[in-house]
């Protein structure tokens, strides 16, 4: 099995359309799909079950996809980690960031890299949470932003860092000059959910909250960015939940017909916390960037 293979794999998994990851990929779509029927022979499992219609990941390929990514991002990290033995006066930690954090909390990241930039050089490494919070329990990432809930790993502490509110995000068009939206009012509308609910416990427990409150309508989307959503969105076809505050990245993804109200009958609300490993911060090498981290972050933001 090459490297490529599993390079392969893991862009028609993430894009679940053979002519979409060739074209990132700057291959041909014939090519490619050759490609993943190798690995597939090579490994004895089908990966994708395809139609004229949608790929998707079968049992199998939805079980190598994250050892795929771990193996891919082992790989890709051994250019800098090697460059990092050239600087022995500084320990290099990486910091797990999620998707969409507040400017805040990024000021907050900044003042801690400064408290501790004498002795510690502190990057930061994007992902989804599960494979954030993962990749701090094997030792990877020092420490992480996450967003709760997290599975209760005895050998994790957390830190609630951040409270963000939640509205809806709605056609612009279909409520003009509103302050607030009820629930019944979205009921003729899909949910289309964020980019990251795939991958994120809380986001999967909304949609289920508001399937039980009654808005049952969804878009499945197999391939979608903060943009792509925006986009449904502003066409009326669904509405979408997100930050509340102005300030958030994803409002940057905001088009002309799309708003974002509060809820007026329901308050969902995204925490975010920092996680560690605790046999790091007891007594072992991150003990003083865990303290340190613990006075930065020690009074929660709210937004």
């Amino acid at each position: 099995m090459e490297l490529l293979h599993l390079r392969y794999f893991v862009a028609v998994a993430q894009e679940l359309n053979f002519s979409t990851a060739a074209r990132k990929l700057h291959m041909a779509a014939s090519p490619l799909s050759r490609r993943i029927k190798d690995l597939e022979g090579e490994l004895g499992h089908r990966l994708f079950d395809r139609d004229t219609h949608k790929v998707r990941l079968t049992a199998a390929g939805t079980a190598l996809l994250p050892i795929a990514r771990g193996v891919l991002e082992q790989v890709d990290s051994i250019q800098w980690r090697l460059d990092e033995t050239a600087r022995p006066q500084r320990t290099t930690l990486l910091l797990g960031v999620p998707s969409g954090i507040h400017p805040d909390l990024r000021m907050r990241m900044d003042t801690l890299a400064e408290r501790v930039g004498d002795r510690f050089e502190i990057k930061r490494w994007p992902g989804g949470t599960d494979r954030l919070v993962d990749a701090v329990c094997d030792g990877r990432l020092a420490l992480t932003l996450a967003r709760l809930p997290v599975g209760g790993d005895p050998a994790l502490e957390q830190l609630p860092v951040m409270s963000e509110r939640l509205g809806a995000v709605v056609p612009r068009d279909r409520f003009p000059g509103r302050e607030s939206v009820a629930l019944a009012e979205l009921a003729d509308l899909a949910y289309a959910g964020s980019p990251t609910a795939v991958t994120n416990a809380y986001f999967r427990g909304l949609d289920r909250r508001l399937s039980d409150l009654g808005l049952k309508k969804r878009i499945e989307l197999s391939s979608v960015t903060f943009d792509g959503v925006s986009e449904i969105v502003a066409s009326g076809l669904a509405f979408s939940i997100s930050m509340l505050d102005s300030r958030s990245p994803v409002q940057n993804y905001r088009l002309d017909n799309v708003t974002v109200l509060p809820f007026s009958d329901f308050h969902p609300t995204l925490e975010t916390g920092l996680f560690w490993r605790k046999d790091r911060a007891d007594g072992g090498d991150l003990e003083e960037v865990v303290a340190a981290a613990r006075e930065v972050f020690a009074d929660r933001l709210l937004a």
